[in-house]
């Protein structure tokens, strides 16, 4: 008989939606170059700009908003790169980038890159205890100088703890000094309400595997007024901001998943927040020397993510243990997984020992009650372990 398992890591990637595959399988079957004149690639062409325009309507943008990437961080790294090269182009003096301490590593390396090779000054804007962006230090660095920053970047809820960012206020700030806001928005869509008409962030980074689409595939979206300069060039496909052939296929796949995961928002958040609700009770009231992080008010976390640790194990140790049980969960996020060293998460936010004894418990649109059991019979024996397993480390050292 096989062991009951349990997925949940909804957070690095989920299910595709059924509906998706099916849209994804019919328009791979089909030929022509979005990009050609014939009537194959007319055919191709309207295809993706129905889409677009499905898209854009979903969360309320334009459909010329809407530029096509290869995944969320490829739209993080345009937008960073590209608002920070074409406004210092225009003025010399915008050298100066701000960004969250507690970004995706999309982002906090993005930074790095432009302050190593092209001369950008980086501030890392401070967070709580919660792991929220302090507004009033972001003032604070703004009104400095507000003529030598290029560009601001703050993701709208954090990958790791779930803890949301108070974007309309940051945004507040940036708009007075007519300074453009990057907002990653990868995790929020379809877990929070998501408009981008209502004002906000210039420019928001999506991916589509984060919310029932296919991997390979993400958006940028901001308003063509916006000057970006692109980080690849050959063909000007996506208002000439980012060659390449368009994948028509994968762009229907994340039309789709972003309609779904929009209109099917309510239900999921509230099928996800109870989910976690009983799996962080259950630790907390199973698990000795554990406890919750980010912050504690269900109303300022994702509904889908619980970020715990367990004070006296190693990370890495307890996740093997889980995964030998069936579990599916991480450390933190999946682009740093298999990388020891200790959350930089955690660490803006204070918390060191954190940093390296904790696990993301991220849920999805197909998590069952049954997960959450799994994790409750098993997780006690993993820690227990763990905590054996480090004592014993500790001692030979």
């Amino acid at each position: 008989m096989s062991r009951p398992s349990a997925y949940l890591d909804h957070a690095a990637t989920t299910d595709v939606h059924p509906d998706v595959v099916a849209a994804v399988a019919d328009e791979m079957r089909r030929v022509g170059n979005p990009s050609s004149l014939h009537a194959h690639g007319r055919a191709a062409r309207r295809r993706v700009e129905e889409h677009r325009e499905r898209l854009a309507a979903a969360i309320g943008a334009r459909p010329s908003d809407v530029v096509f990437t290869g995944s969320g961080t490829e739209s993080d790294n345009l937008a960073l790169k590209g608002l920070y090269w074409a406004r210092r182009a225009r003025d010399p003096r915008r050298t100066r980038v701000l960004v969250s301490a507690i970004e995706h590593h999309a982002v906090l390396d993005a930074a790095r890159w432009l302050q190593r090779t092209q001369g950008a000054q980086v501030t890392w804007l401070p967070v709580d205890a919660v792991g929220r962006v302090r507004v009033d230090a972001l003032q604070e660095a703004v009104e400095r100088d507000p003529s030598s920053v290029a560009v601001v970047s703050v993701m709208w809820a954090n990958n790791e703890v779930g803890t949301l960012q108070p974007v309309g206020e940051i945004a507040a700030v940036c708009r007075s000094h007519g300074i453009p806001l990057h907002a990653d928005a990868v995790q929020v869509l379809g877990q929070r309400p998501l408009d981008v008409s209502v004002p906000g962030p210039d420019a928001v980074s999506l991916s589509g595997h984060k919310l029932g689409g296919p991997m390979g595939v993400g958006a940028l979206v901001a308003p063509a007024s916006l000057e970006i300069t692109p980080l690849l060039h050959g063909g000007g496909q996506e208002r000439d901001i980012r060659s390449g052939t368009v994948d028509a296929a994968s762009i229907v796949g994340m039309a789709l998943a972003v309609e779904y995961a929009v209109a099917e928002q309510p239900s999921r958040a509230e099928h996800m927040a109870a989910l976690r609700d009983r799996l962080v009770e259950g630790i907390l009231r199973h698990v000795p020397g554990s406890r919750l992080t980010g912050d504690p008010d269900p109303a300022g976390r994702l509904p889908g993510n619980a970020h715990l640790a367990f004070d006296g194990c190693e990370a890495d140790a307890l996740l093997m243990l889980l995964d030998a049980e069936g579990v599916s969960c991480s450390t933190g996020s999946a682009c740093s997984s298999g990388v020891p060293e200790p959350s930089h998460v955690l660490r803006a936010m204070g918390d060191d020992a954190a940093a390296v004894s904790s696990l993301r418990f991220s849920f999805g649109r197909t998590s069952t009650a049954q997960d959450v059991t799994t994790v409750l019979r098993v997780l006690p024996g993993a820690v227990t372990r763990a905590r054996a397993a480090g004592r014993l480390s500790r001692r030979g050292a």
